[in-house]
Formats: structure tokens, C-alpha cells, sequence
């Protein structure tokens, strides 16, 4: 057997051993406090980073570049991951989470800039995104290095998840950049006082 799948199992054994017993409030149905969305980079640990290690407190849904659209036959949706707790669970908390330094959204600024080759299944995520992030292209600054412009266009819709220090020095913090679709760092913290030195953005636009 793969010694990667043999790790895994041994990891497993330590983990159901921990929670043992810790299951039996959830083992017939859940109503989670949140749906997190963040991207299934694997230097992304979603449940660590909210310190999550109760069993039904989070609906995790991960893939590449956090995305929460879909296509269907009627059109551009939100995805069925993300809304299904809000709709069957009692949720009403969704929190999306970009990270810095994105493969995701890197593919598809160069899809929209320069155009790239990627399996269909890739492409088929980059097309998703790329409606999102055009604008957000467009309104770039011409001299911007190119690091810097892509962790701007990670910033364009989502909280941010810092491992490479672009918001400050503590690797791994989770930056609020959007509360219901308001930018204005000021007014956020005005609203938000409790949390207002995680409210930063690295650009308004």
C-alpha cells in the first residue's frame, strides 16, 4: 500500500481515538454556525485556521480559488456546496476566504491577460472565475508588480488568509476585506470595533 495512504490511516486511527464519544450530540444532524468556503490549497488548513475541532460547528467547502458559482441550465448560480446548509442546516453565516498568493486566480489573470493552456477540468474553473475577477483586472495599476496584482485581485471578493505577509507579520491571519459586500475599511471598523484591527484592504477600487 502507498506509504501516503498508510500516514493517512495512521493520522485517522489518532483522530478517531481523540474524538471518541464527541460525536454522539451530531451523528444525526447538524446545523452548523457557519459554511466556510476557502481554496483547497494545500497550505490553506480551513478548519485549523478558525481553530475548529468540534464536530458540526463548520460546513467546510473547499476548491481551487474559493469559488461559489456554479453553471446549470438556468444560468450562473451560487453552488450548491455553499448553499446547502444555508437552506437545509440553519446556517445563515457564509464566509468566503481567499489566500495570498493564489494559483487559482493567478491562472485565470494570466487566462484574461495573456490567455494559458490547462486541462479542461482547470479551465472549466478558471472560466468561473474569470467573470468575477475581469473587472477587478481592469481596474489594476499598469506599474503594479505582478505579485502584488494578483494578491489585489485575491482581495476583490473574499476575506483574505495571509501565509506570506502582505497584510502584516503573523502568517495565517484571516483579514476582513467584505462584510455583505461593504469594502469601506472605515466604516467597517466603525461598525465592527471588537474586530477592527483584522479589517484591512490593500486597495479600493
Amino acid at each position: 500500500m502507498d506509504e501516503t495512504l498508510v500516514g493517512l490511516l495512521d493520522r485517522n486511527a489518532d483522530h478517531a481515538a481523540m474524538f471518541d464519544g464527541r460525536f454522539d450530540d451530531v451523528q444525526d444532524g447538524q446545523s452548523p454556525e457557519a459554511v466556510t468556503v476557502c481554496c483547497s490549497d494545500s497550505r490553506v488548513l480551513q478548519d485549523g485556521m478558525w481553530d475548529n475541532s468540534e464536530p458540526g460547528r463548520l460546513f467546510t467547502c473547499g476548491n481551487i480559488g474559493n469559488r461559489v458559482i456554479q453553471r446549470t441550465n438556468e444560468g450562473r448560480v451560487v453552488s450548491g456546496d455553499v448553499l446547502y446548509p444555508l437552506v437545509h442546516a440553519g446556517t445563515e453565516t457564509a464566509v468566503v476566504v481567499g489566500h495570498t498568493g493564489c494559483g487559482a486566480v493567478t491562472a485565470t489573470y494570466d487566462a484574461l491577460t495573456e490567455g494559458v493552456a490547462e486541462p479542461p477540468g482547470i479551465r472549466h474553473c478558471i472560466d468561473l472565475l474569470a467573470p468575477q475577477l475581469e473587472a477587478g483586472v481592469e481596474a489594476l495599476s499598469a506599474d503594479l508588480e505582478r505579485a502584488a496584482g494578483i494578491n489585489r485581485l485575491v482581495e476583490y471578493n473574499v476575506d483574505v488568509y495571509d501565509f506570506q505577509d502582505v497584510y502584516g507579520d503573523r502568517r495565517g491571519e484571516v483579514h476582513v476585506v467584505n462584510v455583505d459586500g461593504d469594502r469601506d475599511v472605515a466604516r467597517l471598523r466603525a461598525a465592527h470595533p471588537d474586530v477592527d484591527d483584522r479589517i484591512r484592504r490593500l486597495w479600493t477600487y
